[in-house]
């Protein structure tokens, strides 16, 4: 790699509360190596900021605003992105490659999940294949905790997710005292988390009940629970508590239907334009297991991924700590690696930041470890809650506020002059 090559740090992917504590992460360790690197680009919501050369200069950001990352949520300051590059659109990565040659691109930092890391591997392959001076390294990044193999030996776990294990830890706190007192007319509440196949989320509501004492049903994607049992041990519930309160994820399927979604996959049962969540409701309120009335369901929207206040403190100073790692990573080994924050042995919780090779990462898809789930599906084990207590911490996240609203990060839009012709990404063309 030659010496003062430029970088682009560019997200993708659903947002998180620290998300943008890695932006920063990889800005500051940028900085202080001016020797190596060069200007500092962000790019425009992902890598479609990339393919239509909308590179937003951080030089022009006021370095307040650059500070204002730590505790800024989503990714508002230089967006995010759904964008996959895939093998059947060839042009976009000649698109890249353009971009890049044409700002003196010698770095890419992709912060972002599973699919932000296969975008960053065939960009890192590619580079190699072709003899570019482009050094590709991925900065995890995912609220669903499925970045990773599923004995945990790399990746124990990614920023976001402690934020939203601390957000459901404590919801299920305020919800319980609603059911408790509501459960004359609301003997049933449903609450839908977040998540696709995986449970790490609906797990994380244990987090804020770990003596068991609310009658609670955590319903876990991998069991594949069928919706009648589901339906008869609420109805247990209710027998021995008067209330019951279920939480699940979007991504919950209770059996096959035989179908296929839009992607190829196997169908869940559900019905096209319901959530799993008023699913499950509407089924075990036909089912009259209460006398005194119906399920009420609350399906959590983008609430759980986006709110600053709620954000863990230890997963904030993470995310940046993993992004600062992968700057050292791209100075000392090169291309291909993803940053990962690892756990010491040991009863005391102490991260520490390793590195994993992106082909590794890519696509993967990590579930809860099945000794973390009880037999019957509806909780997880000690074990759990002794991996995730520590990820949400133990104090409020600062906020600052000014005018009596938060103050978050505002970047200016200032982008880099374009010196290359446009370009439509190929997943826009007619």
């Amino acid at each position: 790699m030659g010496e003062n090559k430029n970088v682009v740090v560019a997200q993708s992917g659903g947002p998180t509360p620290v998300i943008n504590n890695s932006l920063r992460g990889v800005i500051e360790a940028c900085r202080d190596y001016p020797s190596k690197f060069g200007e500092i680009y962000g790019g425009w919501h992902g890598i479609e900021g990339v393919l239509q050369e909308e590179l937003i200069e951080i030089s022009a950001q006021p370095q307040k605003e650059i500070d204002l990352l730590a505790i800024t949520p989503a990714a508002g300051a230089i967006g995010t992105c759904r964008y996959k590059l895939s093998e059947d659109r060839q042009e976009d990565f000649e698109r890249v490659i353009e971009v890049f040659k044409a700002h003196n691109i010698g770095y890419f930092f992709y912060i972002g999940g599973n699919d932000s890391m296969d975008t960053a591997n065939k960009l890192s392959n590619l580079a190699e294949e072709r003899g570019l001076d482009l050094t590709v390294v991925g900065v995890p990044k995912t609220v669903d905790n499925d970045v990773g193999d599923q004995e945990m030996t790399y990746c124990d776990h990614t920023p976001g997710y402690g934020s939203i294990a601390r957000h459901w830890a404590y919801t299920i706190q305020n919800a319980n005292q609603e059911s408790i007192g509501c459960c004359t007319h609301n003997p049933i509440i449903v609450m839908e988390a977040m998540g696709r196949g995986t449970g790490f989320i609906p797990a994380a509501v244990r987090l804020g009940d770990p003596n068991r004492e609310m009658p609670l049903l955590i319903v876990m994607p991998e069991k594949k629970i069928p919706i009648e049992q589901i339906a008869d041990t609420v109805s247990d519930k209710l027998k021995q508590h008067g209330r019951c309160i279920v939480v699940m994820n979007a991504g919950q399927h209770f059996e096959p239907s035989g179908g296929k979604d839009a992607f190829g996959h196997p169908d869940g049962l559900t019905v096209s334009g319901r959530t799993q969540g008023l699913f499950l409701t509407k089924y075990l309120s036909s089912k009259n297991l209460s006398k005194y009335g119906p399920a009420l369901c609350n399906a959590w929207g983008i609430e759980q991924r986006m709110v600053s206040a709620l954000a863990s403190k230890v997963d904030r100073e993470e995310a940046f700590l993993v992004a600062r790692h992968a700057v050292e990573i791209a100075i000392k080994d090169g291309t291909g690696w993803m940053s990962t924050i690892e756990r010491k042995p040991g009863d005391t919780y102490q991260a520490y930041y390793d590195k994993v090779s992106l082909p590794k990462v890519a696509n993967s898809i990590r579930e809860v470890p099945k000794e973390w789930i009880t037999e019957n599906g509806y909780d997880v084990t000690d074990d759990f809650v002794k991996y995730a207590r520590p990820l949400i911490g133990e104090e409020w996240a600062e906020v600052p506020l000014e005018g009596g609203i938060q103050r978050f990060a505002h970047f200016k839009k200032v982008f880099a002059e374009k010196r290359c012709a446009a370009y439509v990404p190929m997943m826009y063309r007619p």
